[in-house]
């Protein structure tokens, strides 16, 4: 699919990935909906973005999912891109999970996707077409200590994202997901459970920066692919 001209939704956008792929696809040409918690980011960032429109959103909360599929739809009159980002981690050996904190990130790393593309799939049948495109993780490639709770919900989503693709693809509804590895952001800083430094990584690796992971993005939102590592 072509950026330029589009209406895309960005979810977790007010940084990290997020902010990257915002600010990528704003300058290839697309209008673009940043939508986040901070209220306050996100007002200075629609300031900062060309062609961006802010709205506040907390993804786990089917109200507030709602409230930004509608708000676009009502401003721009379609919906082209979904880009769900928007995702916590957690970090806790299977032994001691804490389920609230794994309920919690569950609600939002697949309830939450789950919702959002549940809402705008109808508007995308009705325009003939649009994509999806789903932030995933190398985690669910991978068997990683501590984060299992985390992985889980990841090959949750590739399983769910995977399946409306070909469900989809009669409506001519792009579904795929894309797996950045361990980058260069506050995601670890922000995880649920132990605290770590996500930054840190196995001896030998090498962070990614968010605006080399949104360069991969872009390549597959344009290629339509069903799945992209970095």
């Amino acid at each position: 699919m072509q950026v330029k001209g589009t209406v895309v939704i960005v979810t977790g956008a007010s940084g990290g990935i997020g902010l990257a792929v915002s600010k990528l696809l704003s300058k290839k040409g697309a209008t673009v909906v940043l939508a986040a918690r901070s209220k306050d980011k996100l007002d200075e960032l629609q300031k900062e973005i060309p062609n961006s429109f802010a709205i506040q959103a907390d993804m786990s909360k089917e109200k507030d999912i709602s409230n930004l599929i509608d708000e676009t739809k009502r401003k721009f009159g379609r919906i082209d891109i979904l880009i769900n980002n928007a995702g916590q981690g957690m970090r806790s050996p299977v032994e001691t999970i804490d389920l609230d904190d794994y309920r919690a990130i569950m609600e939002l790393n697949v309830f939450g996707i789950v919702i959002a593309m549940q809402k705008v799939i109808p508007i995308m049948r009705a325009q003939d077409g649009g994509m999806i495109l789903n932030i995933s993780s190398m985690v669910s490639k991978n068997y990683f200590p501590l984060l299992a709770a985390y992985a889980s919900t990841k090959y949750a989503l590739n399983a769910i994202s995977l399946t409306a693709r070909q469900e989809l693809e009669k409506d001519h509804i792009i579904v795929s997901v894309f797996h950045p590895k361990m980058t260069a952001t506050d995601f670890g800083k922000n995880a649920r459970g132990e605290t770590y430094n996500s930054s840190a990584g196995r001896p030998g690796m090498v962070a990614d920066t968010p605006e080399s992971v949104a360069e991969h993005v872009l390549a597959q939102i344009e290629s339509g692919g069903p799945e992209a590592n970095m």
